[in-house]
């Protein structure tokens, strides 16, 4: 029998692995840091893909630079790099969403890195004009759907608020980083006024009460419970490509939208990463960058999460193939993180759990 833990026991262990890695920080700083050396990287990173395994190792052999990581959510790791201070070992921020990436900004944790191999691989809508920080690959937030309940599904995000989807469509919480980062795209692009309205409609459109995850929401439609549910690409692919629980199997019977492609293109996000503003190893730390910029690399950064390669000529991965081309919206990222405080504040005038 699978032996399962307890939620205290979970949560003892989360806790024990966060002191253990504060300790090792704390070690390497009170004993001159012997991780900072000049063929080290330290890497704090929210991605947790088996994939980039393969990532780190061919770096390494490729420049002959050790990767010293630790993983963990980006609030956390933006948490451990201000309690560091200027003398915290890391090199390199890594995260899954451009809002993380802005917040890190704007908090001075990131520093400017001038490279032309960046600027020249990245599209400009897809980093830092003052290169804080990088996109290395997208993710789109769509619309899916039920087939057989749903024979004329919105072609808009706008369309979600229309009243003869009442009862139909499912979300996640508002306070979740990805619909945060959609409605500040939409405040971007059609303006505040209008946002509010479309998160009521949207919200008394709703099947159920915002809850779980992307995998939720899809799962939401397989079950019956949802007819049209609003989600990143990638969930959908990665169960295209394996199992995933109550979604594999399931899946010919549910519908992809890319909204908006006769007016400002798709919303899209970014996994991405900067240099740390006290990066002790700062020449390691770009030259790590700009390897996630390469042809390999990219293949392994985008297919490990079934999302969108950034480089031009990179091949997407069979799963992300199946989904289909689109028009992404270019405008620039960092609008998702200056409009993200209104965009929580629109959902609670509104009432949007």
């Amino acid at each position: 029998m699978k032996k399962t833990e307890s939620k205290s026991q979970t949560s003892a262990l989360a806790w024990a692995r966060t002191g253990l890695m504060a300790g090792i920080a704390g070690i390497l700083i009170a004993t001159g840091n012997p991780a900072l050396a000049a063929g080290e990287l330290n890497l704090y990173s929210s991605r947790h893909y088996d994939t980039d395994e393969r990532l780190y190792d061919e770096f390494t052999k490729k420049t002959g630079i050790k990767i010293n990581r630790i993983e963990d959510k980006a609030s956390a790791l933006m948490k451990r790099i201000k309690a560091e201070g200027a003398n915290s070992p890391a090199d390199v921020l890594l995260t899954v969403d451009i809002g993380r990436l802005w917040a890190a900004e704007k908090e001075g944790m990131l520093r400017p890195t001038k490279s032309s191999a960046l600027d020249k691989a990245i599209p400009a809508h897809l980093r830092d004009p003052q290169g804080h920080w990088y996109g290395f690959s997208t993710r789109a937030r769509v619309i899916f759907y039920d087939k057989a309940k749903v024979d004329n599904p919105p072609k808009t995000y706008q369309e979600l608020a229309d009243p003869r989807f009442k009862g139909m469509v499912c979300t996640r919480s508002s306070s979740n980083i990805y619909m945060l980062s959609l409605m500040a795209g939409l405040i971007e692009h059609v303006g505040e006024d209008d946002a509010k309205a479309w998160a009521k409609a949207v919200y008394d459109n709703r099947a159920r009460d915002p809850q779980g995850g992307d995998t939720d929401q899809l799962r939401g439609i397989a079950s019956g419970q949802c007819a049209i549910a609003v989600s990143n690409t990638y969930y959908f692919a990665r169960a295209l490509r394996k199992d995933v629980r109550d979604l594999s199997g399931k899946t010919d019977k549910i519908g992809i939208v890319f909204p908006n492609q006769d007016s400002f293109g798709t919303h899209v996000n970014i996994s991405g990463g900067g240099v740390v503003k006290n990066a002790p190893n700062a020449e390691n730390a770009v030259k790590f960058l700009e390897y996630l910029a390469s042809a390999s690399a990219q293949n392994y950064f985008a297919a490990g999460n079934d999302e969108y390669p950034v480089v031009a000529g990179v091949a997407k991965s069979a799963s992300v193939k199946k989904l289909g081309s689109f028009k992404a919206d270019t405008q620039n990222l960092d609008k998702l993180g200056e409009n993200q405080a209104k965009a929580q504040r629109i959902y609670n005038e509104v009432g949007y759990k």
